[in-house]
């Protein structure tokens, strides 16, 4: 799992593979929030990205008159990726912490093979809360995902559509989107050259869709496997005939380990 985060002081740092990026320290402030989202649970192609940020009510009545909303309200395609990125850095020079989570593909199947997804992006959070400034006020987007852990995190308030109610929620929606989607599109720039015809804008963003499916059975026909970037844990009946020897997957396992 590889961690971005904002905190602390000044200026960008490069150790061990991951970004950390900085900014002048603040004392704890009793009325900040702290808001929790998610982006790429549902696709078969690339990781999953976690979002933990942290926003006085300064910062987030600034952000709210900026745009800063639900990410899935910009839609689809290379312009509502601009415009989140730029969003992104309005989150980053404002906000009192943000951290970004990217779950590889293996974790991915390692848990959803034991039907235990919901335990990663639980486990996710807890190391993204307990990393955050103590918050008067926290948030996660998914009421039956992280209700479980209000248990152990006090002031914790799971909501579905958080990213719609508060704004640390939207701008961690935000961040975790447009992390994600620079790693599809890397992934994009790594296969086009061999498929440019299935790589165009976009290109179906790995989700369960006709683009990926075109991509994945011009892939095996090529090479007789699966890309890396696959998630192998996801159905793939529209691969049977094409990979008749690949193992067979666990039961259970074609019942949408996204949903």
């Amino acid at each position: 799992m590889q961690y971005r985060s904002a905190w602390a002081f000044r200026g960008s740092l490069y150790r061990n593979g991951h970004w950390l990026c900085y900014k002048p320290a603040m004392p704890l402030m009793n009325d900040a929030e702290l808001g929790l989202d998610e982006a790429g649970r549902g696709p078969m192609l690339g990781p999953m990205v976690m979002a933990a940020v942290a926003l006085t009510p300064k910062a987030a009545e600034e952000l709210a008159a900026l745009g800063v909303t639900d990410s899935k309200r910009f839609g689809a395609g290379e312009k509502a990726h601009h415009k989140r990125q730029a969003l992104v850095s309005e989150i980053t020079s404002r906000a009192l912490h943000v951290e970004v989570a990217v779950v590889e593909v293996a974790e991915i199947d390692e848990y959803v093979r034991a039907g235990r997804l919901n335990h990663l992006e639980r486990r996710v959070a807890e190391e993204l809360f307990g990393r955050a400034p103590r918050c008067e006020r926290i948030f996660a987007d998914g009421k039956r995902l992280f209700e479980p852990l209000q248990r152990s995190i006090p002031g914790l308030r799971a909501e579905d559509k958080a990213d719609s109610l508060f704004v640390s929620v939207a701008a961690a929606s935000l961040c975790a989107k447009a992390r994600r989607d620079e790693l599809w599109l890397a992934i994009c720039e790594r296969h086009r050259p061999e498929f440019p015809e299935l790589f165009q804008g976009m290109a179906g963003g790995g989700y369960v869709n006709e683009s990926t499916r075109r991509f994945l059975r011009a892939y095996v026909e090529r090479y007789h496997h699966l890309p890396p970037e696959t998630r192998r844990s996801w159905p793939r009946e529209f691969l049977r005939d094409l990979l008749a020897d690949e193992p067979a997957l666990p039961q259970g396992s074609l019942s949408m380990p996204w949903a």
